[in-house]
């Protein structure tokens, strides 16, 4: 028998190889499975043929590869019984070189307290991946097997990465895994809030200053921190717990802790740093600018709005040495003995490393044990209004000092003078008092107040004797002041008669140009009816107090160059009687003048006793009384006098 020759029977059924699972991108050393699939036959009791043929080629329906980063075609027939497909079209099966890394993002790096955050894992252009998780250099426990686990929601921070895996049999582990991706550092932000210290605290700060932020945390224990800081959403790079500020301009500033560069504080509370432009000028106030004899004062000097100071004090261009550090109110405090011209500055941070502005200068004036005196020349215990005084200033003990001079007037300062003090045409009393200058910083002590009391101007008084003359007999005429005091001189006067004006002009007596010392005056052979006036004066320039009252010296002299004849010629006279007193001499104008025994000087007039026509006075009715009566001529010279007495009647 010849051997046996099988005939198959090619059927129409189409035959395709599919890849299963139907990844888009396969890599090379991934399994995979190639399936055969029959389309529209029953695929049961069907053997199946691979190619390339090779001794582990299946002849099932199902071919499991390991893919090659080489191009293989591979395609499939059926057979079953004397049945037999087609050759399938070559599939074409190439894996790629290079495997893939896994991708892992994060909605954000820092878990906020109490919060979490959300981590994707993705492989480019592949599909099929499961996703392992891992924290630090462990698999992470919330990584569970058999879920996707593409998306995961993580409240712990840590270094955390991914890697993609697929492939395996019935859910087992995958056959292939991806690189593992590039770790993520997430950050954990714990429930410990950071605090900002400005160190000093100062409330104002000015550019060019240093201050220290210092960084504080709360319930930290003995963790080791790192810190960050933020100024005005900037950050800058972590630091210690101090930063340091140089300040340009103001600024808000906050920190926060880090620990093992995963675990993060809270954001302290903002902190604004408020920079003032302008640099500071120290104020010097002094408790007074005088220091008394014996005594001192207080300096204190600040900055305004702003604290931390110390002071350095200057006494005229120079360091004042008293100016230790006392360690007493900041060293705003300086008690000095010494006169002088003062000013300061404050200083603060460093040695130290910011100055204020040099404050303006005080002058502090020193008093001396030296004490003026007030010597009052002329030293008259009684002033009169209108008078000129100088008060002089001597300072005992003050050697050959050029001293300049105050005075004070009742509480009242006057300006720097000399030491004489003129007073001129005083008005009221006042006290005063003076005190020496020297340098513009030393003082003497004020003298004692001298009083200087002004009385209203007196009258002088003038007296004659004898009143009535015997011919070419002395008359001493006696001036005084009312209420007497001294230094006055006296000034006497002739009294010449002046018709046209009613009064008298008055001439000085010889020897009475500069006055006399004395308050009496002799004229020598006197004979005629005269008048006379005084007055009295003192000081330099002279103060003269007003004239005396005239006083007349008569004389009954028969043979006068002027003459009064009386009509009727009779020596008693009774109330009533008309009088006509008749005026003799040279002159062409004439005046009656009468004098009572009360002193009361009158003339001849209608509206007074008389009536004047030419040379005489007619007397209507005569009053009774002592009067004398006389006249006056117009070139100034004086008749007899007429004394008529009329007495009174019962």
């Amino acid at each position: 028998m010849s051997d046996a020759v099988i005939i198959y029977q090619t059927v129409s059924d189409r035959i395709t190889v599919i890849l299963q699972p139907s990844w888009a991108q396969i890599y090379s050393g991934e399994t995979v499975s190639l399936r055969c699939e029959i389309q529209g036959a029953d695929y049961r009791g069907w053997e199946y043929e691979w190619r390339p043929t090779n001794t582990n080629a299946p002849t099932s329906s199902e071919y499991r590869i390991i893919a090659e980063s080489n191009s293989r075609e591979y395609s499939c027939r059926a057979r079953r019984g004397y049945l037999l497909t087609e050759w399938s079209e070559g599939f074409t099966l190439k894996g790629s070189p290079s495997k893939p890394r896994a991708t892992l993002t994060a909605e954000r790096r820092t878990i906020p307290a109490g919060g979490s955050v959300t981590l994707t894992c993705s492989v480019h252009r592949s599909d099929g991946w499961r996703f392992d998780w891992f924290r630090g250099g462990s698999a992470y426990s919330a990584a569970q097997p058999g879920t996707n686990n593409e998306v995961i929601t993580v409240s712990q921070g840590g270094l955390y990465h991914c890697r993609g895996g697929r492939g395996g049999r019935g859910g087992g582990e995958p056959g292939f895994y991806s690189e593992v991706s590039r770790k993520v550092t997430i950050e954990e932000t714990l429930s410990i809030k950071a605090t900002v210290i400005l160190q000093p605290s100062w409330a104002q700060i000015y550019s060019g200053e240093t201050v220290t932020a210092r960084c504080e945390i709360q319930g930290g224990g003995g963790t080791q921190w790192m810190y960050e800081w933020r100024r005005t959403g900037l950050n800058i790079p972590p630091t210690s717990s101090e930063y340091r500020i140089r300040v340009p301009d103001s600024g808000r500033y906050s920190c926060r802790g880090r620990r093992d560069q995963l675990f993060l504080t809270q954001w302290s509370d903002v902190i604004t740093v408020t920079v003032s432009a302008s640099k500071p000028r120290a104020t010097l106030t002094a408790e007074r600018r005088t220091i008394p004899a014996g005594g001192s004062v207080t300096l204190t000097c600040s900055v305004h709005r702003s604290d931390g100071w110390r002071f350095d004090w200057f006494r005229g261009g120079s360091a004042y040495s008293a100016a230790q550090p006392i360690r007493n109110n900041g060293y705003k405090d300086l008690t000095v003995s010494q006169g002088g011209l003062y000013h300061c500055r404050g200083g603060r941070g460093g040695e130290p490393g910011f100055y204020s502005e040099v404050s303006s200068d005080v002058t502090i004036e020193e008093t001396l044990s030296i004490k003026a005196t007030v010597i009052l020349q002329p030293s008259w215990a009684q002033i009169y209004s209108g008078e000129t005084v100088t008060a002089r200033c001597e300072i005992q003990g003050g050697g050959g000092t050029q001293w300049m001079y105050e005075w004070r007037r009742t509480g009242l300062n006057i300006p720097p003078t000399s030491s004489e003090y003129r007073i001129s045409r005083v008005t009221d009393s006042g006290r005063y008092s003076c005190r020496g200058r020297r340098d513009q910083l030393f003082l003497t002590q004020w003298s004692d107040v001298i009083t200087v009391t002004v009385s209203d101007k007196p009258w002088s008084v003038l007296t004659v004797s004898p009143s009535w003359l015997s011919p070419g007999a002395s008359v001493t005429l006696s001036c005084q002041v009312e209420h007497p005091s001294a230094g006055w001189r006296f000034y006497w006067y002739k009294a010449v008669p002046d018709p046209s004006e009613s009064s008298y002009s008055y001439e000085l007596l010889p020897d009475s140009n500069n006055g006399t010392e004395h308050g009496s005056y002799i004229i020598h052979g006197q004979t005629h009816t005269a008048g006379y006036v005084c007055r009295a004066g003192r000081g330099d320039p002279v103060y003269y107090i007003d004239y005396s009252r005239p006083e007349i010296v008569w004389s009954a002299d028969l043979h006068p160059a002027a003459s009064l004849t009386v009509s009727p010629d009779r020596v008693q006279h009774f109330t009533g009687d008309p009088v006509s007193l008749n005026c003799e001499g040279k002159s062409a104008e004439w005046r009656v003048r009468r004098i009572t025994e009360t002193g009361f000087l009158s003339h001849c007039s209608e509206s007074v006793w008389g009536t004047m026509t030419g040379s005489s006075c007619n007397i209507e009715y005569l009053w009774s009384g002592n009067n004398v009566f006389w006249c006056e001529s117009g070139s100034g010279e004086f008749s007899n006098a007429v004394n008529i007495t009329v007495p009174s009647t019962l």
